[in-house]
């Protein structure tokens, strides 16, 4: 049988990350490493215990599971982040993917959606509840700085960075800054995507 997934919870609700760590513990190909209550406490969980997937609530005392996110990208890249939360808002799921997460869900999953995606984003991939995405894109203005709106649409054609870097006169460095920047916050998993994800959304 291979290594299980090594998973952190982290929930300021004691009834709920208890009734995480029973269903997701129930699954032969997932293990419980550690559960904690409070956001500050994340990063040192996280370096202590190196878990496989760190499942992150949005609002916990100390420090939000967004921030939370960002700290654990920056120094441990190894442990993916997937936020589970009660709060499904469109402006927290742009937040969380921009601070690295690779995925969001809602507590509401059922168990076994939830045991899924806990596996999709072990291996690389990206996770988000399709109506709170749905819901992203519909609501408010482009995320986009006018510089990153301005280097998509001078990369829409394909080209390479360094005709974009041309055409725009800046550096090759700061033409790959605005692309990674705006694959981020259009939820991408590349340029191209982040092309048309913001084309369809009427935001180049």
């Amino acid at each position: 049988m291979s290594t299980p997934i090594r998973l952190l919870l982290a929930d300021d609700q004691a009834l709920v990350r208890g009734a995480l760590s029973a269903l997701l513990g129930l699954e032969p190909d997932l293990e419980i490493v550690a559960e904690i209550g409070a956001g500050d406490l994340v990063l040192e969980a996280v370096r202590e215990h190196r878990p496989d997937v760190a499942l992150l609530d949005v609002e916990m005392p100390g420090l939000d599971g967004i921030s939370a996110t960002e700290q654990v990208r920056a120094e441990v890249p190894a442990t993916r982040v997937l936020i589970v939360t009660t709060f499904g808002r469109p402006g927290y799921l742009r937040r969380a993917l921009l601070a690295g997460a690779s995925g969001f869900v809602v507590k509401d999953t059922p168990a076994s959606q939830l045991a899924d995606a806990v596996r999709r984003v072990h291996a690389g991939l990206r996770v988000v509840d399709p109506a709170l995405a749905a819901d992203t894109l519909v609501a408010g203005d482009s995320p986009l700085t006018p510089r990153e709106t301005e280097v998509l649409r001078a990369a829409r054609d394909g080209a390479r960075v360094a005709v974009v870097a041309k055409r725009l006169h800046l550096s090759e460095g700061t033409v790959r800054n605005h692309l990674s920047a705006a694959i981020g916050k259009t939820g991408a998993d590349n340029r191209g995507a982040a092309v048309r994800v913001s084309e369809e959304n009427g935001w180049l």
